[in-house]
């Protein structure tokens, strides 16, 4: 059911700061050239999209991304994408790792992240700073968000959503009183039988009136807003490296901190089985995230490009994008992002095949291995960056259920074959 519009009414004096990430070390190779936020989603969109979409629908679009891998691609996205006209305050402006007379090294983690440039994302003097991940797929109204902080008269506030228990050893997991504050916080539990004293009974799921099962815990979405003088405060009287490790745990006794529970969407996509999964669970004929939803567009880069063009193909369960051109083929729960070029003959399963930057000047074979996917070739199970060109009659399939392994031109995650970014796999290659 299709929810009813929501009211516009604008977030003040608020900024975002949204955290680009590390190394990307887990989203190998995707991140070869690229900083973890500049990765394609969906086909058509970047990971940085979510977030300052999430922003600009509360109407805070003061935005700030902290990022220090490899950024070239991301800045030239934010550059030609977010444009604000002349009348409006608004920008996004990407805040990269540098020296200066205070500091000297690359970010140790997300609350030195904030630290390093705490003085540009307060210039302003906003009265709260709103802090996203780079890194996440989801939908959250976040007007009501800091509504719910500011109600609350929270020194800060942390968005939670209830997880597994399984779930929940690769996050901060709390235990909250029924106003919502929070009084205990473990970043990223191993021990089960903390991971137990945490977790939710019907009684507590009732109370809050969530959508949860007992044994499930509420974990943190890396998703806070910050009183900015509190944010400060927290951060010059410490040496704290990380928001969940440190700050959180140490200001529980001693400061007004507080939950917003949210109840859509969310997905951590920091590794390739997650991103594969999360990229093709949006195939679905009413899939969790939904990106067609007029209220809440996600908002990427105008490309101007024509409409996909398929001759003679079995497409089932699928998105295919602009400029597409996918002759004879069959596609099923898969995407096909911007430019594919798909040749006859050829099979695509459960894979997200990035497409092209640009168009192939000639589509005739000349001797050279053409983008995207020649002719008589089966990809099942795998994510072709973009630029990457997969020779005729290859079959990309890992029938052998390998789920770690290098070769020269690709690489296996979690069973996932990924071929990075401009690769080439010569025709008749067996994977």
């Amino acid at each position: 059911m299709r929810r009813p519009p929501t009211e516009y009414r604008p977030v003040k004096d608020v900024v975002t700061a949204i955290l680009g990430g590390g190394q990307g070390l887990r989203l190998w190779p995707l991140t070869v050239y690229r900083a973890k936020p500049a990765v394609p989603v969906g086909g058509k969109f970047r990971l940085i999209d979510i977030p300052i979409s999430n922003s600009l629908h509360a109407g805070i679009d003061r935005i700030y991304v902290m990022t220090q891998f490899l950024s070239a691609s991301l800045h030239r996205h934010i550059a030609q994408t977010y444009r604000f006209d002349v009348f409006s305050n608004g920008f996004v402006n990407i805040l990269a790792a540098e020296q200066g007379l205070r500091d000297r090294t690359w970010y140790q983690g997300t609350a030195d992240a904030v630290r390093q440039n705490l003085d540009r994302i307060t210039e302003a003097q906003p009265r709260d700073v709103l802090i996203l991940s780079g890194d996440q797929l989801y939908i959250m109204e976040l007007r009501r968000f800091i509504e719910r902080h500011r109600d609350c008269e929270a020194d800060f506030t942390v968005a939670v959503k209830p997880v597994t228990a399984r779930e929940a050893r690769g996050l901060g997991v709390m235990r909250i009183e029924p106003d919502g504050r929070i009084v205990e916080f473990v970043e990223k539990p191993q021990d089960p039988a903390v991971i137990a004293r945490l977790a939710l009974d019907q009684a507590s799921i009732d109370r809050l009136g969530i959508d949860a099962e007992p044994g499930m815990v509420l974990a943190s979405m890396g998703i806070y807003t910050f009183r900015s003088g509190i944010l400060r405060r927290l951060l010059d009287d410490s040496n704290a490296m990380d928001f969940g490790k440190e700050i959180i745990p140490g200001a529980i006794g001693s400061h007004r901190v507080y939950s917003f529970i949210h109840t859509g969407y969310w997905r951590d996509i920091g590794t390739i089985e997650t991103f594969h999964q999360a990229n093709l669970e949006l195939t679905s004929p009413l899939p969790s995230l939904n990106l067609y939803d007029p209220d809440y567009p996600i908002y990427t880069h105008p490309r101007f490009l024509p409409g996909a063009k398929i001759s003679q193909c079995e497409v089932t369960r699928s998105i295919v994008c602009d400029g597409c051109i996918i002759s004879n083929c069959k596609v099923k729960d898969s995407i096909i992002g911007v430019r594919a070029v798909l040749q006859a003959g050829s099979t695509i399963e459960t894979s997200y095949i990035m497409g092209a930057t640009s168009f192939e000047r000639s589509l005739h074979d000349d001797g050279q291995v053409l983008r995207t996917i020649g002719p008589r070739c089966h990809v099942r199970r795998a994510i072709i960056d973009l630029d990457a060109r997969i020779g005729a009659d290859s079959k990309l399939l890992n029938e052998a259920g390998v789920q770690h392994a290098d070769g020269e031109h690709h690489c296996i995650r979690d069973g996932v074959i990924v071929v990075p970014r401009g690769a080439v796999i010569p025709p008749g290659t067996v994977i």
